[in-house]
């Protein structure tokens, strides 16, 4: 028989032992990383800004309009 370095450590390993390995590799896979959560947190912050940005300055340039003094 011939095994790879792989199968080889595999095959000394129990099935509990086997059992775990896997479900972390896998808990590895499928866990959200501290860069993702940090762009999506970034993105939503941008979102908020420029629409925060964009009611002042149009609510700024309303209150401008109305204290026009050369309006009769």
């Amino acid at each position: 028989m011939c095994f790879s370095t792989l199968g080889k450590q595999d095959y000394k390993k129990t099935r509990p032992m086997l059992r775990a390995t896997r479900l972390k590799a896998e808990a590895k896979k499928t866990a959200l990383g501290v860069k993702e959560v940090a762009l999506v947190l970034a993105a939503i912050l941008v979102f908020l800004l420029a629409f925060y940005a964009f009611f002042y300055l149009n609510i700024s340039n309303e209150v401008d309009l109305d204290l026009d003094p050369d309006e009769n």
